[in-house]
Parts: structure tokens; sequence; C-alpha cells
């Protein structure tokens, strides 16, 4: 049992297996008994889920309080709520993949289940990269928060633009290099159909795995910003992964709330910019008002400032706004 004490990426080696083992028995749980049924899941429960992982995730942040000491703790919480904000911007595209291939309600939580286990195994390999980067070359980090204080600026400058799936490159190369077929069959990711010479069945891509291809690509371009942003608050890997995790494990449950007021949060964008600029502007502030670390309780208010300010705004200007934006195919 000794193996359980040693250090691994400097945590104790059961503080990990803990984790792993509380976050596939999360999965199993969610696939194997609430949603062992294909079926569509309501705002209701959505939202319960959605409270139930918050809680979740927050009540593990105590636990790294009590292990680790209050800085940690407070980094944890920052962390959790800079990427669970990250995350609602991540419902965007994902109601925009969804509504592009026509993937029925029904069927929306196999493909998000599917696609949170990949998410999970990519920012494994993006924080393992970058905890060695930043653990090998300190200077990383001020790449890391000028790439956060660039792209903030960029996303207020830019503001939204339209996107055209149908030109999406990483489709384009999959129809390229398999059949893929126009129709849904059921559940399923592939599906033998008459595709190959002279009508013979092949295994064919179904509108399912084209949607669950396009919802890893959108995570991994949305983990360019989320992974610098929690870098830029902790360089601890087990604060880094985990934060993060939890953020992401309730994401499904967090698109069925939001899909259909997406319409309700026109301004979130803007304050997600806003935030990333001062995430990555503190380590130049610390460095300029000569502070070892900027102050983690003070980065927390303005997280909490800024997120309540974008959310608040949001409502208040679309309170008179009763419908919502269509997100057919084009």
């Amino acid at each position: 049992m000794d193996i359980l004490f040693q250090d691994f990426l400097g945590k104790p080696a059961w503080m990990w297996a803990g984790f792993i083992v509380l976050v596939l028995a999360l999965l199993a749980f969610d696939l194997g008994v609430l949603h062992r049924k294909t079926r569509e899941i309501r705002v209701g429960e959505s939202l319960v889920m959605s409270l139930v992982y918050i809680a979740l995730g927050l009540t593990f942040g105590g636990f790294v309080w009590m292990q680790l000491g209050q800085t940690a703790g407070i980094e944890y919480l920052t962390g959790f709520i800079v990427e669970k904000s990250l995350a609602i911007d991540n419902v965007f595209v994902i109601a925009l993949i969804f509504g592009f291939f026509a993937i029925p309600p029904a069927l929306q939580h196999r493909v998000l289940f599917w696609g949170i286990l990949g998410v999970i195994v990519l920012r494994a390999i993006m924080i393992g990269l970058g905890a060695t980067l930043v653990s090998e070359f300190s200077w990383v980090l001020y790449l890391f928060a000028a790439f956060l204080v660039l792209t903030g600026v960029k996303m207020l400058w830019l503001g939204d633009k339209e996107v055209d799936l149908s030109k999406n490159p990483v489709l384009k190369l999959v129809r390229r290099v398999m059949p893929v077929s126009d129709q849904l069959h059921g559940t399923r990711f592939f599906a033998k159909l008459p595709n190959g010479p002279g009508g013979a069945l092949v295994w064919t891509a179904t509108p399912m795995f084209l949607a669950l291809v396009l919802i890893e690509i959108a995570d991994l371009i949305f983990a360019v910003d989320s992974v610098p942003a929690i870098f830029a608050i902790t360089t601890d890997p087990y604060i880094v992964y985990t934060s993060n995790i939890f953020a992401i494990l309730g994401l499904r449950a967090l698109y069925f709330a939001l899909a259909a007021v997406l319409h309700r949060f026109a301004y979130l964008k803007q304050a997600l910019a806003v935030l990333l600029i001062f995430i990555g502007s503190k380590i130049f502030l610390a460095d300029l008002l000569g502070w070892e670390k900027f102050p983690p309780a003070l980065s927390l208010g303005v997280t909490f400032a800024i997120l309540a300010a974008g959310i608040g705004w949001s409502l208040w200007r679309t309170r008179n706004v009763s419908e919502r934006p269509s997100l057919e195919s084009s």
C-alpha cells in the first residue's frame, strides 16, 4: 500500500487515484443508471443534474481546501468557475452542431456522453504537456498570459462571427476518407449500409459520428483558451486537472439546461473576453506591483464580479426576448 503514498506530480498517488475512481463512478452511474434508455432529457431534470454536478465540484473543492490549504482551495474554486463559464460558451457551439446535423434531443445525450470521455483524455494530455512546459520553462507562463490577453482582445474586437459548418475542413476530411450517411440510424455512430462496389454493405459513419467528431474538435479549440487560463491561476497539476474535469463533467446537464435559453446570454461572450484579459494581465500586474503572486482571494472576487456583470447585463437587455433563435442547418 506504500505506492498510494508515493509522490505523483506533486501529490500523493491516493489523491489522484481517488479522483479518478470518483469520476469513473459518476460516469458509470450517469450512463448505466440515469440514462440507460435513450430518451429526451427535460429542462427540469437537466437543471437538477447541473446543480448536483456543481455541488459535487464545490464539495471536492472543500476537500482540496482541507487537504492542501486555503490558497489551494481558492485557486481550485477560481479555476472551477472560470472553466464552467468558458463551458457555457462551448454550449453555443454544441447547439449549432446538433442543429446542423438535425440530431434529435433524445439522441443528444449519447453524443455528449462519449464526447465528455474524449474531453477527459484530451484535457489530461494538454494539461500534462502544459505542466511539463511550465516546470521546465517558467517563462512559458508569460506566453500563456499574453495569449489570453490577445484572445480576449480579439473576442471583444471581432464579436460573433457566422459559422458555416458545411465548410469545416475536418468534416470535409472525414467525408473524404470514409463513407458517410446523411441519415440517422438510431443511436449508432456507424452502420452497415450499401455504399460499397456493386452495392456491397460497408461500415458507414452516421451524422451521430460526425457530430461527435466536431464536438471533440470544438472542445480542443476551446481548451486552447481554458488550459492557459487555469495555468495563469495556478501551476499545480492536481488543481488544474481536477477543477477542469469537474467543470466539464456537468457540461451535458448544463447543455440541456441552457440550450433553450441561450439567447438570454447575449453578452456573455464579452464578459468572457474581459475575464480572459484579466486572467492573462494579472501575471504582469503582479510583477509590476512587486507581488510574488496575484492574491487568490482578489482574483476570485474579480472573476465573480466580471461574470456576474456579464450575466446580469445579458438578462436585463434580453428581458423582453421570448423566442429562441433558430439553430437549423443551413
